[in-house]
Protein backbone atom coordinates (compact mmCIF):
# COMPACT_ATOMS: atom_id res chain seq x y z
CA UNK A 1 0.00 0.00 0.00
CA UNK A 2 0.93 3.31 -0.60
CA UNK A 3 2.15 5.87 1.82
CA UNK A 4 -0.83 7.87 1.01
CA UNK A 5 -3.53 5.50 0.74
CA UNK A 6 -2.17 4.15 4.18
CA UNK A 7 -2.38 7.80 5.68
CA UNK A 8 -6.13 7.98 4.38
CA UNK A 9 -7.07 4.90 5.82
CA UNK A 10 -5.59 5.84 9.10
CA UNK A 11 -7.14 8.88 8.49
CA UNK A 12 -10.75 8.22 8.20
CA UNK A 13 -10.27 5.45 10.75
CA UNK A 14 -8.78 6.18 13.27
CA UNK A 15 -9.85 6.43 16.84
CA UNK A 16 -8.49 8.87 19.69
CA UNK A 17 -7.98 7.04 22.76
CA UNK A 18 -7.93 8.48 26.07
CA UNK A 19 -5.29 9.53 27.47
CA UNK A 20 -4.73 9.14 31.38
CA UNK A 21 -1.83 11.09 33.71
CA UNK A 22 0.10 12.97 30.56
CA UNK A 23 1.51 15.94 31.34
CA UNK A 24 0.36 19.21 29.80
CA UNK A 25 1.44 20.42 27.24
CA UNK A 26 3.08 23.67 27.50
CA UNK A 27 4.95 25.14 24.89
CA UNK A 28 8.16 27.62 25.92
CA UNK A 29 8.72 30.64 24.64
CA UNK A 30 10.86 33.56 24.44
CA UNK A 31 10.55 37.16 23.51
CA UNK A 32 12.10 37.44 20.09
CA UNK A 33 14.60 40.00 20.14
CA UNK A 34 13.45 42.67 18.09
CA UNK A 35 16.52 44.87 18.17
CA UNK A 36 18.90 41.79 16.13
CA UNK A 37 16.14 40.50 14.26
CA UNK A 38 16.03 44.47 12.48
CA UNK A 39 19.74 44.60 12.34
CA UNK A 40 21.26 40.76 11.75
CA UNK A 41 25.22 40.75 11.12
CA UNK A 42 25.50 39.86 7.28
CA UNK A 43 28.55 37.72 7.70
CA UNK A 44 26.72 35.55 9.74
CA UNK A 45 23.82 32.86 9.84
CA UNK A 46 21.23 34.12 12.08
CA UNK A 47 17.96 31.69 12.40
CA UNK A 48 14.54 32.50 14.25
CA UNK A 49 11.72 29.46 14.54
CA UNK A 50 8.45 30.93 14.55
CA UNK A 51 7.28 27.51 14.92
CA UNK A 52 6.41 23.87 13.01
CA UNK A 53 8.81 24.16 9.77
CA UNK A 54 8.85 27.91 9.99
CA UNK A 55 11.99 29.64 10.68
CA UNK A 56 13.41 33.54 9.45
CA UNK A 57 17.04 32.66 8.32
CA UNK A 58 19.17 35.97 7.78
CA UNK A 59 22.11 36.05 6.30
CA UNK A 60 24.46 38.00 3.57
CA UNK A 61 22.02 40.76 4.04
CA UNK A 62 18.75 39.11 2.85
CA UNK A 63 15.70 37.75 4.97
CA UNK A 64 14.20 34.66 4.77
CA UNK A 65 11.35 32.68 5.78
CA UNK A 66 10.77 29.07 5.21
CA UNK A 67 7.24 27.31 4.93
CA UNK A 68 5.42 29.99 6.44
CA UNK A 69 2.27 29.68 8.37
CA UNK A 70 0.72 32.26 10.82
CA UNK A 71 -2.69 31.30 10.45
CA UNK A 72 -4.66 29.65 13.42
CA UNK A 73 -5.77 26.42 11.71
CA UNK A 74 -3.56 24.40 9.20
CA UNK A 75 -6.20 23.75 6.44
CA UNK A 76 -8.21 25.13 3.96
CA UNK A 77 -10.79 26.80 6.02
CA UNK A 78 -10.49 28.38 9.39
CA UNK A 79 -12.93 26.10 11.31
CA UNK A 80 -11.65 22.93 9.88
CA UNK A 81 -8.25 21.41 10.68
CA UNK A 82 -5.58 21.18 13.18
CA UNK A 83 -5.34 24.15 15.36
CA UNK A 84 -2.21 25.78 16.44
CA UNK A 85 -1.59 24.48 19.94
CA UNK A 86 1.50 26.86 20.40
CA UNK A 87 1.36 30.56 18.77
CA UNK A 88 4.25 32.01 16.57
CA UNK A 89 7.55 33.17 18.05
CA UNK A 90 7.19 35.97 16.30
CA UNK A 91 4.52 38.52 15.70
CA UNK A 92 3.49 38.73 11.42
CA UNK A 93 3.97 42.39 11.97
CA UNK A 94 7.14 42.19 13.88
CA UNK A 95 8.58 40.92 10.87
CA UNK A 96 11.55 42.34 8.37
CA UNK A 97 10.83 43.20 4.99
CA UNK A 98 10.74 39.54 3.53
CA UNK A 99 13.23 38.93 0.57
CA UNK A 100 12.95 35.28 -0.53
CA UNK A 101 10.06 32.64 0.59
CA UNK A 102 11.00 28.55 0.07
CA UNK A 103 7.75 26.70 -0.19
CA UNK A 104 8.71 23.03 0.42
CA UNK A 105 5.84 21.48 -0.84
CA UNK A 106 1.49 22.15 -0.88
CA UNK A 107 0.39 20.56 2.29
CA UNK A 108 -1.20 22.90 4.24
CA UNK A 109 1.05 23.49 7.35
CA UNK A 110 3.89 24.35 4.75
CA UNK A 111 1.80 26.21 2.41
CA UNK A 112 -0.63 28.44 4.13
CA UNK A 113 -2.43 30.63 1.92
CA UNK A 114 -3.35 33.26 4.35
CA UNK A 115 -0.22 33.96 4.80
CA UNK A 116 1.25 33.99 1.16
CA UNK A 117 -0.88 36.68 0.48
CA UNK A 118 -0.23 38.88 3.55
CA UNK A 119 3.57 38.56 2.23
CA UNK A 120 2.23 39.17 -1.43
CA UNK A 121 4.68 39.70 -4.38
CA UNK A 122 7.32 41.50 -2.98
CA UNK A 123 9.06 38.38 -1.98
CA UNK A 124 10.99 36.15 -4.38
CA UNK A 125 9.38 32.83 -3.53
CA UNK A 126 11.45 29.37 -4.93
CA UNK A 127 8.60 26.36 -5.10
CA UNK A 128 8.73 22.87 -6.15
CA UNK A 129 7.87 21.27 -10.01
CA UNK A 130 4.24 22.31 -10.87
CA UNK A 131 3.37 24.86 -8.03
CA UNK A 132 4.14 28.25 -9.57
CA UNK A 133 0.30 27.93 -11.00
CA UNK A 134 -0.95 28.38 -7.41
CA UNK A 135 0.99 31.25 -7.15
CA UNK A 136 -0.32 32.39 -10.33
CA UNK A 137 -3.99 31.81 -9.32
CA UNK A 138 -3.14 34.06 -6.52
CA UNK A 139 -1.93 36.89 -8.71
CA UNK A 140 1.94 35.85 -7.48
CA UNK A 141 4.11 36.47 -10.21
CA UNK A 142 7.99 36.33 -8.62
CA UNK A 143 8.00 32.37 -8.69
CA UNK A 144 11.12 30.28 -9.02
CA UNK A 145 10.36 26.87 -9.78
CA UNK A 146 13.33 24.28 -8.92
CA UNK A 147 13.23 20.39 -9.55
CA UNK A 148 15.84 18.53 -7.72
CA UNK A 149 19.49 19.51 -7.89
CA UNK A 150 19.01 22.66 -9.75
CA UNK A 151 19.32 25.83 -8.39
CA UNK A 152 19.00 29.72 -8.96
CA UNK A 153 21.13 32.25 -7.66
CA UNK A 154 19.74 35.23 -5.19
CA UNK A 155 22.27 38.29 -4.81
CA UNK A 156 25.09 36.58 -3.11
CA UNK A 157 23.34 33.21 -2.16
CA UNK A 158 22.83 29.83 -4.44
CA UNK A 159 19.47 28.12 -3.81
CA UNK A 160 19.46 24.39 -4.70
CA UNK A 161 16.31 22.21 -4.56
CA UNK A 162 17.26 18.99 -2.97
CA UNK A 163 15.21 15.30 -3.23
CA UNK A 164 12.89 14.75 -0.16
CA UNK A 165 10.68 11.57 0.15
CA UNK A 166 7.06 12.71 0.56
CA UNK A 167 4.30 13.73 -1.16
CA UNK A 168 1.95 16.92 -2.69
CA UNK A 169 -1.28 18.35 -2.85
CA UNK A 170 -4.08 20.09 -1.69
CA UNK A 171 -7.02 18.18 -2.13
CA UNK A 172 -7.32 15.01 -0.34
CA UNK A 173 -8.61 12.91 -2.12
CA UNK A 174 -6.88 14.21 -5.89
CA UNK A 175 -4.15 12.84 -7.11
CA UNK A 176 -0.59 14.58 -6.73
CA UNK A 177 -0.12 18.15 -8.06
CA UNK A 178 2.61 18.85 -7.39
CA UNK A 179 6.54 17.75 -6.48
CA UNK A 180 8.34 18.27 -3.48
CA UNK A 181 11.71 18.89 -1.61
CA UNK A 182 14.05 20.41 0.66
CA UNK A 183 16.74 23.43 -0.30
CA UNK A 184 20.33 24.12 0.25
CA UNK A 185 21.00 27.96 0.91
CA UNK A 186 24.99 28.50 -0.28
CA UNK A 187 26.10 31.63 1.69
CA UNK A 188 29.30 33.02 2.33
CA UNK A 189 28.89 32.37 6.16
CA UNK A 190 28.13 28.51 4.88
CA UNK A 191 25.65 26.37 3.81
CA UNK A 192 22.04 25.82 5.50
CA UNK A 193 19.79 23.15 4.61
CA UNK A 194 16.27 23.07 5.32
CA UNK A 195 14.73 19.21 4.89
CA UNK A 196 11.34 20.45 4.53
CA UNK A 197 8.85 17.06 5.50
CA UNK A 198 10.42 13.37 4.13
CA UNK A 199 10.80 10.16 5.48
CA UNK A 200 14.29 8.57 5.56
CA UNK A 201 15.65 7.18 2.31
CA UNK A 202 18.83 4.90 1.65
CA UNK A 203 20.37 7.33 -0.98
CA UNK A 204 19.07 11.19 -0.79
CA UNK A 205 20.83 12.03 2.37
CA UNK A 206 24.43 10.73 1.49
CA UNK A 207 23.89 12.13 -1.88
CA UNK A 208 23.08 15.78 -0.31
CA UNK A 209 26.24 15.28 2.11
CA UNK A 210 28.54 14.38 -0.49
CA UNK A 211 27.11 17.59 -2.82
CA UNK A 212 27.59 20.22 0.11
CA UNK A 213 30.41 19.89 1.87
CA UNK A 214 29.89 22.65 4.40
CA UNK A 215 26.21 22.76 5.81
CA UNK A 216 26.77 24.90 8.89
CA UNK A 217 23.16 24.14 9.69
CA UNK A 218 20.56 21.99 8.98
CA UNK A 219 16.74 22.23 9.58
CA UNK A 220 15.15 18.64 10.75
CA UNK A 221 12.12 17.29 10.75
CA UNK A 222 11.70 15.70 14.38
CA UNK A 223 7.45 15.12 14.73
CA UNK A 224 4.54 14.02 13.12
CA UNK A 225 6.03 10.19 13.41
CA UNK A 226 3.32 7.79 15.09
CA UNK A 227 2.07 5.19 14.26
CA UNK A 228 5.18 3.92 12.37
CA UNK A 229 3.73 1.98 10.30
CA UNK A 230 1.79 4.58 8.63
CA UNK A 231 4.04 7.19 8.84
CA UNK A 232 7.29 6.04 8.05
CA UNK A 233 6.79 6.54 4.12
CA UNK A 234 6.35 10.09 4.83
CA UNK A 235 7.86 11.49 7.75
CA UNK A 236 10.93 10.85 9.87
CA UNK A 237 11.42 10.06 13.89
CA UNK A 238 13.68 11.74 15.66
CA UNK A 239 15.91 8.42 15.61
CA UNK A 240 15.84 8.46 11.71
CA UNK A 241 16.72 12.41 12.46
CA UNK A 242 19.97 11.68 14.04
CA UNK A 243 20.61 9.84 11.08
CA UNK A 244 20.07 12.36 8.48
CA UNK A 245 22.15 14.66 10.33
CA UNK A 246 25.30 12.74 10.03
CA UNK A 247 24.62 11.63 6.65
CA UNK A 248 24.60 15.56 5.60
CA UNK A 249 27.73 16.50 7.82
CA UNK A 250 26.08 19.42 9.69
CA UNK A 251 28.15 21.00 12.11
CA UNK A 252 24.37 21.78 13.95
CA UNK A 253 21.02 20.95 13.49
CA UNK A 254 17.84 22.42 14.79
CA UNK A 255 15.10 20.34 15.13
CA UNK A 256 11.77 21.32 13.58
CA UNK A 257 8.06 19.88 12.84
CA UNK A 258 6.50 19.81 16.68
CA UNK A 259 4.82 21.33 19.12
CA UNK A 260 2.44 23.37 17.16
CA UNK A 261 -0.06 21.15 15.25
CA UNK A 262 -1.17 17.91 16.42
CA UNK A 263 -1.41 15.64 13.48
CA UNK A 264 -0.09 12.21 14.62
CA UNK A 265 -0.89 10.07 17.67
CA UNK A 266 2.65 11.01 19.58
CA UNK A 267 2.74 14.05 22.30
CA UNK A 268 3.27 17.03 20.61
CA UNK A 269 5.96 17.27 23.51
CA UNK A 270 7.36 13.79 22.79
CA UNK A 271 9.69 14.56 19.89
CA UNK A 272 12.21 16.58 21.52
CA UNK A 273 12.57 14.76 24.78
CA UNK A 274 12.94 11.43 22.13
CA UNK A 275 15.52 13.27 19.97
CA UNK A 276 17.71 13.99 23.52
CA UNK A 277 17.66 10.07 24.07
CA UNK A 278 18.92 9.65 20.14
CA UNK A 279 21.57 12.25 20.07
CA UNK A 280 22.99 10.37 23.51
CA UNK A 281 22.92 7.35 22.46
CA UNK A 282 24.94 8.20 19.07
CA UNK A 283 27.06 9.82 21.08
CA UNK A 284 26.49 13.53 19.85
CA UNK A 285 27.08 16.72 21.54
CA UNK A 286 23.90 17.94 22.76
CA UNK A 287 24.44 21.38 21.35
CA UNK A 288 25.10 19.65 18.14
CA UNK A 289 21.65 18.84 17.30
CA UNK A 290 18.70 20.55 19.17
CA UNK A 291 15.83 22.01 19.82
CA UNK A 292 14.68 25.90 20.09
CA UNK A 293 12.05 27.89 21.68
CA UNK A 294 9.53 29.68 19.73
CA UNK A 295 10.55 33.25 19.25
CA UNK A 296 14.54 32.10 20.04
CA UNK A 297 16.81 33.56 17.75
CA UNK A 298 20.79 31.63 17.09
CA UNK A 299 23.48 32.98 15.53
CA UNK A 300 25.67 30.79 13.97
Amino acid sequence: MSPRLSFLQWFFGRRRAATKNVPEYVPEYTAPDLARINSPDPAKIQVTWVGHATFLIQVAGLNILTDPIWSERAFMVQFLGPRRQARPGIAFEDLPTIDLVLVSHTHYDHLDRRTILKLGDAPQYIVPTGVARWFTKERIKNVTELSWWQSTTVRALAIYSVPAKHWSMRWILRKEEAGWGGYVIESPAGGIYFVGDTAYDESYFKQIGERFLDIAVALIPIGAYHPRHIFQGVHIDPQEAVIIHQEVGAKQSIGMHWGVFKMTEEKLHEPPLQLMQEVAAARIPPEEFSVMKFGETKIL
